[in-house]
C-alpha cells in the first residue's frame, strides 16, 4: 500500500490518499485514480507503479512535467519515502511506510460520511459555488418548473464534484453529499429528512450547528448540521416566501405553515443571538383517532366512548394542558365525533386541524401586513364566525379576549362548541379563562364573567404531558354550576400515577370517581340508554 499526502497552492486544505495498488494514475480527468482538477495538470500527467519491488514514478508526457524533489523527472525514477512529486501546483508527499502497516479501523469508518467540519466545509464551498451557477442561470431557471431545477441543479453540482475532486475525501459517500447539497440550496436543507421521519414530531433549530428533535415524546439533539448562519435563513425564506411573508432585521419574528400544514416558527438576530433560529412542530399526514389514543394509553376506552356521548350532546368542552401536551391532537379528536350533517366552523391563529367531515369552514388569522395593518385576529374570526350559521364553533386556542367571544357563542345557540387553552389543572382553566375574558376590555364584574363561565362550559379536559414524553388525559371534569363566587368542578375520570418502572416510563392507571354526570341523569330521566358502569370506581385501567 503506498499513501499519497497532496496539497495545492491554490488549495491549502491537504488531503491524503491510500492505494492499495500496483499502480497509481495521476491526472486533471475522471478515470485516473488520483484526479487533480486543475488546468495546470494534464488530462493523464504522470503515474507511480512498483518494479521489482520497488516503487516508480513516471512523466506521461505532460505539458509541464513532472518534479521529483526539485527535479524534472526524464525517465522513470525511482521513490524513497518521504519525496516530494510535484504535478501541475500541486505537491505529493509520498509515504511508502503504509505497506508496513495495516489499515486503521478510522480508516474503514470514514464511508459513513460524518458530518464533521471538514464535510461541512465542503458542502458550503460545492452550496457557494451552486449558488453562483443558480444566480447566473436565474433568468432561464425562473421558466422551469422545480423538478427540472432540481435537475440542473443536481448536474451542475456533479460537474463542480469533478473539478474539486482532489478536496474531497476517499470513501465520501458522493449521493448523499449531492442530496444534501441540493436540500440546502432548494428545500430545507438537514430538516428534510428530519420532516421525512414519521418519528419526529418537532424539531428546534438553535443555531445552524445545533438542532434538536422530539422523537418519541424526548428531546434529542440530532447529528444533523447546516452548513451556516446563511443556510438557515435560506431556509427560512424558502419556507415564508410562497405565503407572502418576510423576515429580515426589521421584521425578525415569523409564523408560518408548510406545505404539509406542520406549524413554523422562526425568529432571527438581532433578537436571536446566536443565529437564526426555527421550532417547527410537525402535522401528522393522518389524524389521531380515539383508538389510537387508547392504544398509547392516553385514555381508557370507557373514557373515549364517554367523550364520544359529549360531543354528540352537544356539551361545550375545554380542552386544558402544557405546551406541546398534544391539546390539538384531542381536540381533533374529539372534532371527530361532530355529526356529519351539522355545519362546523374552525378558527385558528395556524390551521392544524384536520376536520374528516364534509360541512366545514376553516378560518385562518393574518398577521399585519408591513404598515402594521390589516391584522385578522382570532377575535375577528370568532365573531365573523357566528355571522356564518354555524353549528359548532371550533376554536384552535384561546389566548386573549375571544375567550368572552367563546363564551357568548357557547350561551347563544352554539351548544357542543369546542376550544383549547394553556393551564395546569380545570380549575387553573377556569381561572385563566376568566383572565381571558377580562382581556377583552369590556369592564364586566367578576360575578358577571363567573355566570356566563358556568353556564357556558360544560366539560373541561386536562392533558398533560409526563416526563417520559408520554402524553395522558389527566383528569375529565364537569362544571356543575356557580356555589357563591366560586365555580363547582367536579372530577369524572383521574389519572392516578403509582410511579415509574426500570426503564423511566409513567407507571399508572385511569380511574373514575364515581360522580355521575347531571347530563347522564337527564338521560337516564329521559328514558334513553345510558351506559353508568363506567363510572364505577371498579374500573381502572
Amino acid at each position: 500500500m503506498i499513501s499519497l499526502k497532496v496539497h495545492g497552492e491554490s488549495h491549502p486544505q491537504s488531503r491524503v490518499e491510500q492505494f492499495a495498488k500496483d499502480e497509481v494514475s495521476i491526472g486533471r480527468v475522471a478515470g485516473n485514480d488520483l484526479v487533480l482538477a486543475n488546468t495546470t495538470v494534464s488530462s493523464h500527467h504522470a503515474r507511480i507503479y512498483r518494479s521489482n519491488g520497488s516503487w516508480m514514478v513516471a512523466d506521461q508526457e505532460s505539458t509541464n512535467g513532472t518534479f521529483l524533489n526539485g527535479e524534472r523527472v526524464g525517465g522513470p525514477a525511482s521513490l524513497s519515502d518521504g519525496d516530494e512529486i510535484a504535478v501541475g501546483e500541486f505537491r505529493i508527499r509520498v509515504d511508502l511506510g503504509q505497506e508496513a502497516r495495516a489499515p486503521e479501523p478510522a480508516g474503514e469508518a470514514e464511508p459513513a460520511h460524518a458530518d464533521d467540519a471538514a464535510v461541512r466545509e465542503i458542502r458550503q464551498k460545492i452550496h457557494k459555488r451552486l449558488i453562483e451557477f443558480l444566480d447566473l442561470r436565474w433568468v432561464d431557471l425562473s421558466k422551469l418548473g422545480e423538478d427540472q431545477i432540481r435537475s440542473q441543479a443536481r448536474g451542475a453540482i456533479e460537474n463542480i464534484l469533478r473539478e474539486m475532486a482532489w478536496e474531497i475525501p476517499k470513501g465520501l459517500n458522493r449521493d448523499r453529499l449531492i442530496q444534501e447539497v441540493l436540500d440546502e440550496a432548494l428545500g430545507l436543507g438537514p430538516l428534510e429528512d428530519l420532516l421525512a421521519d414519521d418519528d419526529v414530531s418537532e424539531i428546534m433549530v438553535n443555531r445552524f450547528d445545533q438542532i434538536y428533535i422530539e422523537r418519541k415524546g424526548k428531546l434529542v439533539l440530532s447529528d444533523k448540521k447546516f452548513t451556516s448562519n446563511r443556510a438557515v435563513l435560506g431556509a427560512i425564506e424558502r419556507i415564508v416566501a410562497p405565503i407572502g411573508r418576510r423576515i429580515d432585521e426589521s421584521s425578525p419574528m415569523v409564523d408560518a405553515r408548510l406545505k404539509d400544514g406542520s406549524r413554523v416558527n422562526a425568529i432571527v438576530p438581532p433578537l436571536a443571538l446566536k443565529g437564526p433560529s426555527i421550532t417547527i412542530r410537525k402535522f401528522n399526514k393522518t389524524p389521531l383517532t380515539a383508538d389510537d389514543l387508547v392504544r398509547f394509553g392516553a385514555m381508557t376506552r370507557g373514557m373515549a366512548n364517554f367523550l364520544k356521548l359529549c360531543v354528540e350532546l352537544r356539551q361545550n368542552i375545554v380542552v386544558s394542558g402544557g405546551t406541546g401536551s398534544g391539546k390539538t391532537t384531542l381536540l381533533n379528536m374529539l372534532s371527530s365525533f361532530i355529526p356529519g350533517d351539522e355545519r362546523i366552523v374552525t378558527a385558528e391563529d395556524s390551521a392544524e386541524l384536520k376536520l374528516q367531515q364534509e360541512h366545514v369552514v376553516s378560518l385562518e388569522t393574518r398577521p399585519p401586513n408591513l404598515e402594521g395593518t390589516g391584522a385578522v385576529t382570532i377575535r375577528d374570526l370568532v365573531r365573523n364566525s357566528l355571522r356564518m350559521r354555524p353549528d359548532r364553533i371550533v376554536v384552535g386556542e384561546c389566548r386573549a379576549g375571544e375567550a368572552l367571544d367563546m363564551l357568548q357563542a357557547m350561551n347563544t345557540g352554539h351548544d357542543g362548541s369546542m376550544t383549547t387553552l394553556h393551564a395546569n389543572s380545570p380549575r387553573d382553566a377556569l381561572a385563566r379563562m376568566e383572565t381571558l375574558v377580562l382581556m377583552a376590555g369590556m369592564d364586566l364584574p367578576v360575578r358577571a364573567i363567573r355566570e356566563q363561565m358556568a353556564s357556558a362550559v360544560n366539560i373541561i379536559l386536562q392533558q398533560t404531558r409526563f416526563s417520559d414524553g408520554s402524553r395522558k388525559v389527566t383528569s375529565i371534569s364537569e362544571v356543575t354550576g356557580l356555589d357563591g363566587d366560586q365555580i363547582q368542578v367536579q372530577e369524572i375520570f383521574y389519572f392516578k400515577q403509582d410511579g415509574y418502572d426500570a426503564k423511566g416510563k409513567v407507571v399508572g392507571r385511569h380511574v373514575p370517581t364515581g360522580y355521575i354526570p347531571r347530563f347522564y341523569e337527564q338521560l337516564r330521566q329521559r328514558g334513553l340508554a345510558a351506559d353508568l358502569t363506567i363510572f364505577r370506581s371498579e374500573e381502572a385501567s
